[in-house]
């Protein structure tokens, strides 16, 4: 019989010490995790006093704090908490979860027995509720070029969904299914298959990370799944609305992500960035009458 399988939690706090602090103080003591290691990516506010305090308040052999160097974004800032977990605390699996996230004891060990019954996963992840923006895909393919266009607008993906997501039936009476990318906000990696493939992609601050992560895996032959007997709450984009409070600035983001996505793994030509270009000047317009006039959520 092997021996139990260690896990830690990586919790990126950007600014936000009171959410972090929550989700800290609800998890430090479950029994399915080994550490929780929480890094401050480079805070402007007094973020890394106040965590290390909480920490040595808590268990401060349990709780560990770690300070970047500068704001290098998402994957950077989970990179060094990744690596730590993996280098240093020495854990097999390792839990990313944003300081937004409300999950149980309980969905951890079923991830947790899921990739022990499935040894191709790289990673696997709960289903998303979200009470703010409803119900969205848990689970999505990789779609190429236009069908990933198609999905970031905002009428585009609404016109087309059936073309761009999963059926329903892919997901009917089944307690897990293997799909390409799942939501960054709450998710399980096989810590030593994340080494291998380079961890997320520190060239992109924001954005299409999930696609990205899957892309990474599918090229080393591991695959992604969602749970779907398990949820968790995301209080969705609580800190990063907090940090980018403008529509324009968030989208300025997404399309600069997008773009990179584009070039570094879609490989697209010059006559097919034109047209990317033109495509996310019609999404800003999309936006504008979306927020302005229909009162859509974003």
């Amino acid at each position: 019989m092997g021996r139990e399988k260690k896990v830690s939690c990586v919790i990126l706090n950007y600014n936000d010490a009171d959410t972090t602090e929550k989700l800290v103080r609800r998890i430090y003591q479950y029994r399915s995790l080994n550490a929780v290691v929480v890094v401050d990516n480079c805070s402007a506010d007094d973020s890394q006093h106040r965590l290390k305090a909480l920490a040595k308040e808590l268990d401060a052999e349990r709780i560990v704090v770690l300070t970047a160097e500068q704001n290098g974004g998402y994957g950077a800032g989970n990179n060094l908490g990744i690596y730590y977990s993996y280098e240093v605390l020495q854990m097999d699996y390792v839990l990313i979860a944003n300081p937004d996230v409300e999950f149980s004891d309980m969905t951890v060990s079923h991830l947790v027995r899921l990739f022990e019954t499935h040894p191709d996963l790289g990673v696997a992840a709960a289903a998303m509720e979200d009470p703010v923006y409803g119900t969205q895909p848990n689970g999505w393919p990789i779609l190429g070029l236009w069908g990933d266009l198609a999905r970031s607008g905002p009428v585009c993906r609404r016109l087309f969904r059936p073309l761009l997501e999963y059926g329903e039936g892919y997901f009917a009476g089944k307690k897990a299914v293997y799909v390409d990318a799942v939501h960054g906000s709450m998710l399980m990696v096989d810590a030593l298959k994340m080494m291998e493939c380079s961890g997320y992609d520190e060239n992109v601050f924001l954005y299409n990370e999930e696609q990205i992560l899957g892309c990474r895996m599918l090229d080393r032959g591991y695959r992604t799944a969602l749970l779907l007997t398990d949820r968790y709450v995301h209080r969705h984009s609580q800190s990063i609305s907090k940090t980018y409070q403008d529509i324009w600035q968030r989208q300025k983001l997404r399309n600069q992500s997008a773009m990179y996505y584009y070039k570094t793994y879609l490989h697209i030509n010059p006559l097919e960035e034109l047209a990317v270009r033109a495509f996310f000047l019609a999404v800003r317009l999309e936006i504008w009458f979306c927020s302005r006039i229909l009162k859509w959520k974003w």
